[in-house]
């Protein structure tokens, strides 16, 4: 059974990757910290349900929806980076001024 899933394997590894982003993304818009790990949980159960379900009709397009996962993350990730240091330079001119 689990041979089924190892075209998904970089997919697996990346949308672990993707929620540790979207979860950094959140803590630094100042999410409720138990609801950002509420919704995560959620969103995980729902792929696990979405990919055991459709892993027999994707499986021949797996090098495709990997690729596209792959690059929605670096996109986030990249977004997540520059969030991240324009609300430290924000911080800092704020110490700066005040």
């Amino acid at each position: 059974m689990l041979e089924a899933f190892l075209p998904f394997i970089g997919l697996i590894i990346f949308g672990n990757i993707e929620n540790l982003i979207l979860a950094s993304q959140g803590v630094v818009q100042g999410v409720d910290i138990k609801v950002l790990g509420g919704l995560s949980i959620i969103v995980v159960i729902m792929w696990l349900v979405i990919g055991t379900v459709a892993t027999e009709v994707a499986i021949e397009y797996s090098s495709y929806i990997t690729f596209i996962g792959g690059l929605a993350i670096v996109i986030l990730g990249i977004q997540a980076i520059y969030q991240a240091v324009k609300n430290i330079h924000a911080k800092k001119m704020g110490e700066n001024h005040g």
